[in-house]
């Protein structure tokens, strides 16, 4: 099927994130047209057009957002650009969806929220994992209280990637943190969409590799953010959480995917979602241990999502429905599901994890005033 007037998305930002599962997504649903890409690099700009079969490349992303020929935009460039580019997109009514960390930090976000919000346009936080089918199985558990009272949450992520240098990822003013910011929000987002807010945290961070080098062996700046990130948490309805999360796992490549292991013991039943088997669920009860259960159909995409379930890497194809569900909520004239509001919740915790460290204290997190 297509539609005489589809959804015209721009990509700002033409890495790796937006070719990988950005552009896919675009390009599989029929609501949805890529209209254009811009970029910074002249470089990678050029090579995207042409990789992409685009006329439309631009190098100034506040003119992109000016664009009357764009209803919609991807924001996938480094964390510092975020917020000045989310601002344009609504200035110009431009529906925006965002790469995370939203910003460097929740002033940052706080600002994006306000001026989507105020604008009227859709805004959607690209957390991921929401979309993995294990995950929204593990929801639809949480929900319909099979597993009982909700006592624990439990989150590894552990990656084994190179001790090179990480470009802007690895500093405080272009990235604003390292792990936590960029693997551990994730894993911070879905716990609360799980199991409610959060009432407090404690938390530590730290950095054991240098990453003084590049790839090529050339000298940099060395990292001066975190590889290591952790936290404690207790959520509002007394339920307790841990998470855990590094770069720096040896043995954890998984074919690329890493370690995730996100777990909820509830007083009747444990269940563990984990990324390497997105399609399988962990469940079990006392006298029946855990034990692989496969995703009912009905979770392994959203309902009119065209992805074939069939087809493709399980750990990659769920990320095309990020797309579908930003598109979703532009042709329904409905919020996003996770929305800018949850990308600034995620934020304020994270934040809460440095200064709790800085500080050496428990710091109070109530989701933030709409």
């Amino acid at each position: 099927m297509t539609y005489s007037n589809p959804v015209r998305i721009g990509i700002i930002g033409a890495g790796a994130v937006s070719d990988y599962h950005h552009v896919p997504g675009i390009r599989l649903d029929p609501r949805a047209e890529l209209a254009g890409v811009c970029d910074t690099n002249e470089e990678l700009l050029k090579q995207r057009a042409s990789e992409w079969g685009l006329s439309k490349a631009c190098n100034d992303p506040v003119e992109f957002c000016a664009d009357p020929d764009i209803d919609a935009v991807i924001i996938a460039t480094p964390n510092f650009s975020h917020c000045p580019i989310a601002l344009a997109a609504a200035q110009h009514g431009k529906h925006v969806m965002c790469e995370k960390p939203l910003g460097l930090n929740a002033g940052e976000v706080r600002d994006m929220y306000q001026a989507a919000r105020d604008a009227g346009v859709v805004h959607m936080t690209a957390f991921t994992y929401r979309f993995a089918p294990a995950m929204r199985f593990l929801k639809q558990l949480v929900t319909t209280g099979e597993l009982g009272e909700l006592r624990h949450f439990r989150s590894q992520r552990f990656l084994d990637w190179p001790e090179t240098s990480w470009g802007w990822r690895q500093y405080k003013d272009t990235a604003g943190a390292g792990d936590l910011f960029d693997m551990t929000i994730h894993r911070l987002d879905f716990a609360v969409d799980l199991l409610g807010p959060l009432k407090s945290v404690t938390g530590a961070v730290a950095r054991f590799a240098p990453r003084d080098t590049t790839t090529d062996g050339s000298v940099c700046p060395p990292s001066n953010v975190d590889d290591w990130s952790s936290l404690i948490g207790e959520f509002e309805s007394g339920a307790t959480g841990v998470w855990e999360g590094t770069t720096l796992a040896k043995g954890y490549g998984l074919s690329g995917f890493g370690h995730e292991w996100a777990e909820i013991n509830g007083s009747e039943a444990s269940a563990v979602y984990r990324l390497h088997e997105p399609n399988t669920l962990l469940f079990g009860k006392t006298d029946a241990d855990l034990a692989p259960l496969p995703v009912p159909d009905e979770f392994l995409k959203p309902v009119g999502s065209p992805r074939d379930i069939h087809e493709g890497v399980p750990a990659t194809v769920f990320r095309y429905d990020l797309v579908w569900e930003f598109v979703s909520a532009i042709t329904e004239k409905r919020d996003a599901v996770p929305n800018f509001y949850d990308g600034w919740y995620a934020q304020a915790i994270a934040d809460s994890v440095l200064q709790a460290h800085e500080e050496r204290r428990w710091i109070d997190t109530p989701p933030p005033a709409r």
